[in-house]
Order: structure tokens, then C-alpha cells, then sequence
């Protein structure tokens, strides 16, 4: 089993990685298929092209695109991403201020969608009758709301009419916890909203097909406790689809935080790919790329594993 194991993990290892070069590849021909060259970016319009072309070649802009493609990845290896044509600032330095924002929206808002999805979908599955269709009909206003207006009420009601959160802005944990808790506040539950009624929908569905398990009815049949029999070995049955279903909205949130970090002036990554491609920096989009893309196979390869480890049937093969 260990061996076996271990073979699994290697394997998905280097699909990982695999993955990850791919896109690598593909970002590096996108950069290079965009207008402009980098010295016309980081100098502007008013440049001459004896600049322009001093600075194009003291970047290796006019080398092949495989010894340019190499010679990024080697730096890319070691954590030097570049430097940004715009501002002159380190790539990786600024993808690693800005990380942590994206990273705790995206963390903050899966946990709270998980965890209202799944008390609904569970009461919805076990309750059924009238309260199963009153959850139903909540989860699909919920499913209906777009997140972005669903900031601005948030805005309205709790920063500026009753000054409980701060409208906008980010304060990182290291400088006051307090502060970067109420900072995160909206734009977590603003991203939550949606994911926790697709994830209440995947409780109630899974929870509803292990309910009619011949081993959870024997259970009921005993003097087993009922929050026991739901929660332990129901909900471990039907566990499976809603990690991956948690999983999912992770990923999701974290490409797809632009629109809060927008809406509540955050600096995160997503507000970084707006501006890098705004202005044709192509440093900072290969980073942002690059960096989102091991986060995303990292989560699938950590799904992988918990899938494997929740379905006895995939464990034992």
C-alpha cells in the first residue's frame, strides 16, 4: 500500500509539474504575441527608437524566443521573476506582498461558504417538507445575486451607514490582526455568498443518497445517536463530492477575486493582472500566470490525495 502510495503521489507530482511548464510555455507566447515591445512600454510614447532598441536588446528582447523562454525559467527556478517595465520593482516581490491578499480572501470566503453550505444542505437534506424547499428557495436567491452587487449593499448597509466595517483597503495581519479581520470582513462574505449555495446544494444532494444507505438505515435501526449517525457517518459518505465541490470554489475564488479586490481596493493578484495587462507589462503577467497556476495545481494535487483518501474503493486500488 505504501509503495503503491508513494507511486500515486510521484505520478501526480510530475503531472504537476508537467502542468505547470505547459502554461509557463503558453504565457510566454501570449506575453510575446502582445503589442509592443518592452522597451516601447517601460520608456512610452515619446521615446526614440535608438532607445527603444537599446532597451529591447539590453533585456534580450531580440533573442531567440527558446533562449529567452530558458533564460526566464532558469531565473523564474531561483524566484527572480523579472522586473516590471512600468514601475522598475521586482516582480516576485511584489507578487509575494500581494499573495497573501488574494490568498486570505479566497481561504476566508471557502471556509465561511463551506461551512454555511453544508449546515444547509445537511438541515436541508434531514428536515426536509417545508423547510427543505424555504432552504431551497434561499439558496437560489443567493445563487441569483451578483457578487458585485451584492458588495456594494454590503458597503451601504455596514461601512457607510453603520461604520462597522471599513469601506475599502487592506491591512495586513503583522501590523494589527484586529484591523486586517475587519478589512477582510466584506469582501469575504461578498465572495461567499455564491459559493455557499452551490455548496449547500452539493450537501443536500450528496447527503439525501447517503441517507438511503443500507448501512445508515441499520444504523437508525440501533441506538446509535442520531447527530452521530448524520454527521460522522452520513455526512463522511457523502463527503467526498463536497470536498471536491469545496475544492472547486478555492480555486475559483482565488482566479476570480479581481471583482472584490476591485470593488473593496485590495491589493491582491487579481487586481495585479488587471494592471499588468492594462499597460503591456510583460514580466508582471508572466508572474501572475506562473504564480496562480502552481496555487491552483497544488489545491487539485491536495484533492487528489483527500479524494484518495475518503473513497475506500480508490485507496485500496
Amino acid at each position: 500500500m505504501e509503495v503503491t502510495m508513494a507511486l500515486f503521489i510521484t505520478k501526480r507530482l510530475l503531472m504537476a509539474l508537467a502542468t505547470v511548464l505547459v502554461v509557463a510555455v503558453l504565457a510566454f507566447l501570449l506575453v510575446h504575441a502582445m503589442p509592443g515591445s518592452p522597451g516601447a512600454v517601460s520608456l512610452g510614447a515619446g521615446a526614440s527608437q535608438e532607445a527603444i532598441d537599446e532597451v529591447n536588446q539590453r533585456l534580450g528582447w531580440n533573442d531567440p524566443l527558446p533562449a529567452q523562454f530558458f533564460t526566464w525559467l532558469g531565473s523564474a527556478v531561483q524566484g527572480d521573476l523579472g522586473i516590471s517595465l512600468i514601475d522598475g520593482r521586482s516582480v516576485s516581490a511584489d507578487l509575494a506582498s500581494r499573495l497573501p491578499v488574494t490568498a486570505s480572501l479566497a481561504a476566508g470566503a471557502t471556509i465561511l461558504s463551506a461551512v454555511l453550505g453544508i449546515a444547509l444542505g445537511v438541515t436541508a437534506a434531514v428536515r426536509g417538507g417545508v423547510l427543505d424547499q424555504a432552504i431551497g428557495g434561499f439558496v437560489g436567491l443567493l445563487v441569483a445575486l451578483p457578487a458585485f452587487w451584492v458588495g456594494v449593499l454590503f458597503v451601504y448597509l455596514f461601512a457607510v451607514q453603520s461604520s462597522i466595517f471599513p469601506a475599502t483597503g487592506y491591512v495586513p495581519f503583522e501590523v494589527s490582526p484586529q484591523d486586517w479581520a475587519l478589512s477582510l470582513a466584506l469582501p469575504v462574505i461578498t465572495l461567499a455568498v455564491g459559493g455557499a449555495a452551490f455548496i449547500a446544494r452539493q450537501t443536500r444532494a450528496s447527503m439525501l443518497e447517503a441517507l438511503q444507505q443500507e448501512h445508515i438505515r441499520t444504523l437508525r435501526a440501533t441506538a446509535t445517536p442520531t447527530w452521530k449517525i448524520l454527521y460522522v457517518h452520513a455526512l463522511r459518505y457523502a463527503s467526498l463530492p463536497i470536498v471536491a465541490g469545496i475544492a472547486l470554489q478555492f480555486i475559483g475564488l482565488f482566479g476570480g477575486s479581481v471583482i472584490a479586490e476591485q470593488l473593496f481596493a485590495m491589493p491582491g493578484l487579481g487586481q495585479a493582472v488587471q494592471t499588468s495587462v492594462s499597460t503591456h507589462d510583460a514580466p508582471a503577467v508572466q508572474g501572475v500566470v506562473v504564480i496562480a497556476t502552481v496555487v491552483v495545481v497544488a489545491v487539485n494535487l491536495v484533492l487528489e490525495l483527500a479524494t484518495k483518501f475518503l473513497d475506500p474503493k480508490l485507496r485500496a486500488s
